[in-house]
């Protein structure tokens, strides 16, 4: 009978100190929670917040002659042709070293200043976050193009985001937009988040960046970076592409040159993509309906080149014939620009997981 209370007893120590634990993990899960709420960057949809210039010039738009614009999403720095990530089906969190960092870092400012563009739009550009080592791949930038004009505004700011394991971390990242003309303007307008709280306090807070330089004719230039909603259900990015339809008709029905482009995360209904087909059990597109825009708007992508791979893998070593690609990036421009040019560069996925597209455009006699 002693043997049989003295087991109970040690049982019932067992199961409180079990007990305590758990409880213990639930207060500090709760005060994690709690602090990452406390400290949530989450901007209103729609609030605009002016932005501080990173570099600034006194050059003005010419009168005449052809504007080249380059959009790339520079992953970060961290999604070369090694990488593959746990949120696209593959296992990788912290998918580069940070001389690997470095090393893509080094190729895309290389492809940037080969390309020579007067406006750079560029998407998941880290300036302190773990994933990337904590690598300022925005003053590489600034450091690289000082003849250029640049605003950086935020998309994904959190203190510490707790998964998986290993976490995240820490992430300061978003969109910048590079000019070689003052911009007058610079603000980031907050899009919708589609997610609830508490996931919502360790997620992106999406935005466009929407920048304006004056033409000798009285209208605007009018710059919007942007990079759309990629891993809610759909309400996100049909949310978002509202807001930024809104944006993008206001402006060409005034009679301003407008350029929006970046990483829409969906396709163009007007773009032929079947030359890279659904493969089952892989992240898919959405697909905007570009005739639900107004007239004065043209749908541009280059669909002769894939703009992003999938990462559910590594890229290098691959069966690169039958990979999973997307053509997600892109730009929306008003009727009143001539385009010249448009092309997808096959940059091999080398650096990151998207190639860049470049664009040259005229104003319309």
């Amino acid at each position: 009978m002693r043997r049989e209370a003295g087991q109970r007893s040690l049982l019932i120590r067992i199961l409180k100190i079990i007990g305590f634990i758990l409880l213990a993990v639930v207060i500090a899960a709760a005060l994690f929670i709690g602090y990452l709420t406390v400290t949530e960057y989450y901007p209103q949809a729609g609030e605009r917040e002016t932005l501080s210039i990173r570099s600034g010039i006194d050059s003005t738009l010419p009168s005449s002659g052809p504007i080249r614009v380059l959009s790339w999403n520079i992953g970060y720095g961290a999604l070369g042709d090694n990488a593959d990530f746990f949120m696209d089906g593959g296992k990788g969190v912290y998918t580069a070293s940070k001389d690997r960092v470095n090393e893509n870092m080094t190729s895309i400012l290389e492809t940037v200043s080969r390309e020579d563009p007067d406006i750079i739009f560029l998407q998941e550009a880290d300036v302190n976050s773990m994933r990337s080592h904590h690598v300022n791949e925005m003053q590489m930038f600034t450091d690289r193009f000082r003849d250029m004009e640049t605003y950086f505004a935020y998309n994904f700011k959190v203190p510490f985001v707790p998964y998986p394991i290993p976490p995240i971390g820490t992430v300061n990242s978003g969109i910048a937009t590079l000019s070689s003309w003052h911009q007058t303007e610079a603000v980031r307008e907050a899009l919708p988040c589609p997610f609830s709280w508490p996931i919502r306090v360790a997620n992106l807070k999406r935005c466009l960046l929407i920048s304006r330089i004056p033409a000798e004719d009285g209208k605007d230039l009018v710059l919007v970076n942007l990079h759309l909603e990629a891993y809610d259900s759909g309400e996100g990015k049909a949310a978002q592409t509202r807001q930024l339809k809104h944006l993008l008709e206001s402006e060409a029905e005034k009679g301003n040159y407008v350029i929006a482009g970046g990483d829409f995360n969906q396709v163009f209904s007007s773009a032929d993509i079947s030359q890279y087909p659904a493969q089952e059990g892989k992240w898919q597109a959405g697909e905007i309906d570009v005739t639900e825009f107004g007239s004065d708007l043209q749908f541009l992508m280059d669909s002769s080149t894939p703009t992003c791979r999938s990462l559910d893998q590594p890229y290098a070593g691959a069966d690169t014939e039958n990979f999973q690609y997307y053509v997600i990036d892109g730009f929306i421009v008003s009727s009143n620009l001539e385009v010249k040019r448009l092309e997808t560069l096959d940059e091999g996925f080398v650096s990151t997981d998207h190639n860049p597209v470049l664009l040259e455009v005229e104003r319309a006699a």
